[in-house]
């Protein structure tokens, strides 16, 4: 059996997560051998918004490095919070969630700590709070960044 071992990981190439945005994988099962922490990179552009998801077994850490990033949550997207730099914003199992960037300027980069160490092996995509937000009028829109 091997002895577990420190690891230096470069971020991995950027690729699109079902959730619709753009991740890049620092550590996780395959690049490190974790077996049960993953960590990235998340960009969401001015304006763009995740589609609505939840990730059905493991908690979620963000932590915004710049911009600014709303996120909706709760069974039908009921609750919201404002991230900005430097503060941190937790996602328990099971909870759904739809982050978005209300800048229509700035791009908003966080890093994201997941206790899966697969990405997106448990995320469950949501279309139907996805359609419950665009029916109360697409509500990120009237968010101030």
């Amino acid at each position: 059996m091997a002895v577990p071992s420190c690891r230096l990981v470069k971020a991995g190439a950027s690729f699109t997560g079902k959730q619709g945005l753009d991740y890049r994988v620092g550590i996780s099962a395959e690049s490190a051998g974790s077996s049960a922490l993953h960590m990235q990179i998340a960009t969401l552009p001015p304006s763009a918004k995740a589609k609505a998801h939840k990730h059905e077994a493991h908690e979620s850490a963000i932590h915004v490095l710049g911009g600014i990033s709303g996120c909706w949550y709760g069974d039908h997207l009921e609750h919201h919070a404002t991230v900005k730099a430097g503060e941190f914003f937790y996602i328990p199992a099971g909870v759904p969630h739809l982050p978005y960037n209300p800048s229509a300027t700035t791009p908003c980069v966080c890093v994201i700590a997941r206790t899966d160490a697969n990405e997106q092996e448990s995320v469950v995509l949501l279309p139907e709070l996805d359609a419950e937000l665009a029916a109360r009028g697409e509500p990120w829109l009237a968010v101030s960044a």
